[in-house]
């Protein structure tokens, strides 16, 4: 039997139980000093700029049709080859920006 791997988004998530919305509540009132990472060494400032995706890791494109202003694909196009590259790192900042501010909206 094959298993189809399951991916979920943040909108895809499915919702918390109370159980679950309990441990995690009581985790973040716990102080930082209690966690215990003898097992897990923190990372410096250094190693953490350091850091890259996996060379291997490519995400599954899409095709897709979209409309753009006229002055918004002439710009683009103008920087050369590549337009739909820098639409799609564009939209993959866009995208990165939105999940750290609704993550740190989390753990307020």
């Amino acid at each position: 039997m094959s298993r189809k791997p399951v991916s979920h988004t943040f909108d895809t998530l499915p919702p918390l139980t109370e159980k679950q919305r309990q441990h995690l509540e009581a985790l973040a009132a716990k102080p930082d000093d209690t966690i215990d990472l003898s097992d897990m060494p923190e990372l410096t400032d250094a190693q953490l700029a350091e850091m890259r995706p996996a060379a291997h890791y490519r995400p599954v494109k899409k095709q897709i049709t979209a409309r753009v202003d006229a002055d918004v694909l002439a710009w683009l196009k103008s920087q050369g080859k590549g337009y739909q590259s820098r639409i799609n790192a564009i939209l993959r900042r866009e995208m990165l920006e939105q999940r750290q501010a609704q993550a740190k909206a989390l753990h307020r």
